[in-house]
């Protein structure tokens, strides 16, 4: 059964992200790096990542699986459209990204 991993939200602006979900969240960051800032709360992962100025901001819900590939043909097959190739985040961490008929952006994740 695949489960839900966590949430990324793209900002412009990384520093008042981090202070508007400090304040929401009622945590400091576990990791606040110029790349990424992540909270964890309650065991859910909320992360901040930079954007460019000419691209959307879109919150992507990533769901774990055990074999992102497996994952993504098996989306493609029912329909879905690639958004993100599959990339390595670091820590043996591979994150890709489809989207539905409407255009919601579904994230995939596998942790090693």
């Amino acid at each position: 059964m695949n489960t839900f991993d966590n949430i990324i939200y793209t900002t412009t602006d990384l520093e008042t992200a981090k202070a508007i979900h400090r304040a929401l969240l009622g945590v400091e960051p576990h990791t606040d790096q110029p790349y990424y800032v992540g909270f964890n709360v309650d065991g859910v992962e909320i992360g901040l990542t930079p954007r460019s100025p000419d691209s959307r901001t879109v919150p992507v819900a990533h769901i774990r699986v055990p074999d992102l590939r497996a994952a993504l043909a098996e989306l493609q097959g029912a329909g879905a459209a690639l958004v993100d190739e599959p990339r390595d985040v670091g820590g043996g961490t591979v994150v890709a990204a489809v989207s539905d008929p409407d255009g919601t952006v579904l994230g995939l994740v596998q942790r090693s």
